[in-house]
């Protein structure tokens, strides 16, 4: 006992140590403001590496025959229950309540990947989007790729449009749906290095489903910034975010038909970046509508804490102990027509 006491309190050391200063302090201003006393548990979560939590996502392309049973015995348990408003069969994820990550599966060429590690909250944005099969999907910021290989476990896309503008995380993205779409399907993905906010110029009212899982001041990342310098400047340029993530979402807009409808969402708990972010797009759009979220986060709320106080459309989801997913904000909306 002593021992994994000794462990436990030398793995929190050199953790610990490597906590940002710079950025907590300009969290602790700002999150205890906008979120108030719910801030503090958020705080020891998001500084604490050793209780956070992973989830597995199945591929539906690569059936591993003995993967659910050792899962099972490894405490995990499906994640989403059946009573959501969209939850496709192929769909299918497992967490566990203890912290701890199942081995990841390296990259092999010609193999694919039985199951993708995340945290499963980024799963929320998917279901929100409810793809289904023969529609037309953008998926706008889409590197690293977890998000489009979810979108293909709930549907196959009649065109599947995944864009990434950063040419390193452009690869990965390339890498990942390798990792996990087989070949005859993977030609049917247009995979691109466009500038999301010139997209919907390019492709006006051409996509049924938008996803703009925007780039963000990642939270989780942030408090671990080992650079104190690239701290500083990463908080100096977090101001201009907001207004790069609102062009991202004019361009979606634009690249929506009328009738189609679109997800935001962020790893940051930001309001800035969050809610403000949707306030002016709908009111800077006339033809956008936000749509009501609140049937899938009460479908969710065993397995996910949320700030309470939200909009309809929107939720955010809090980290804490047992639950340590998140941050992730998600809002829904809806183009009602074409001008």
């Amino acid at each position: 006992f002593s021992l994994s006491v000794k462990l436990e309190k030398k793995t929190k050391g050199k953790l610990q140590k490597q906590v940002c200063q710079v950025v907590l302090d300009h969290f602790e201003k700002q999150y205890t403001a906008e979120l108030g006393d719910a801030w503090s548990s958020v705080r020891d979560v998001l500084t604490s590496p050793w209780c956070w939590q992973h989830a597995l996502l199945l591929n539906r392309f690569s059936q591993s025959p003995g993967l659910e049973s050792s899962l099972a015995e490894q405490g995990y348990h499906p994640a989403f229950p059946a009573a959501l408003p969209y939850l496709p069969a192929a769909f299918r994820c497992f967490t566990r309540r203890t912290p701890g990550r199942f081995p990841a599966q390296k990259h092999q060429p010609g193999r694919l990947k039985e199951y993708y590690l995340l945290n499963a909250a980024s799963l929320l944005p998917v279901l929100a989007l409810e793809v289904k099969d023969g529609e037309d999907v953008l998926d706008l910021c889409a590197a690293p790729g977890g998000k489009s290989v979810a979108i293909l476990q709930c549907a196959w896309p009649g065109y599947f449009h995944c864009n990434e503008y950063d040419d390193l995380r452009s690869r990965w993205l390339e890498q990942t749906i390798e990792s996990f779409i087989p070949d005859p399907l993977v030609n049917l993905i247009m995979v691109s290095k466009l500038d999301g906010r010139q997209i919907g110029d390019l492709q006006p009212k051409f996509y049924d489903k938008v996803l703009v899982d925007a780039p963000c001041s990642n939270d989780r990342s942030w408090l671990f910034s080992a650079d104190p310098q690239q701290a500083v400047l990463r908080l100096m340029q977090r101001k201009e975010l907001s207004s790069l993530q609102f062009q991202l979402l004019r361009s979606a807009v634009k690249a929506l038909r009328p009738g189609g409808s679109l997800v935001y969402s962020t790893c940051t708990l930001s309001k800035a970046e969050n809610s403000d972010v949707i306030s002016l797009i709908l009111d800077s759009c006339s033809n956008v509508v936000p749509v009501d979220i609140s049937e899938m986060a009460r479908g969710v709320s065993q397995e996910f804490s949320f700030l309470s106080g939200t909009q309809q459309h929107e939720l955010l989801v809090l980290p804490e102990k047992g639950r340590a997913w998140g941050p992730m904000y998600v809002a829904k909306l809806k183009k009602v027509s074409s001008s």
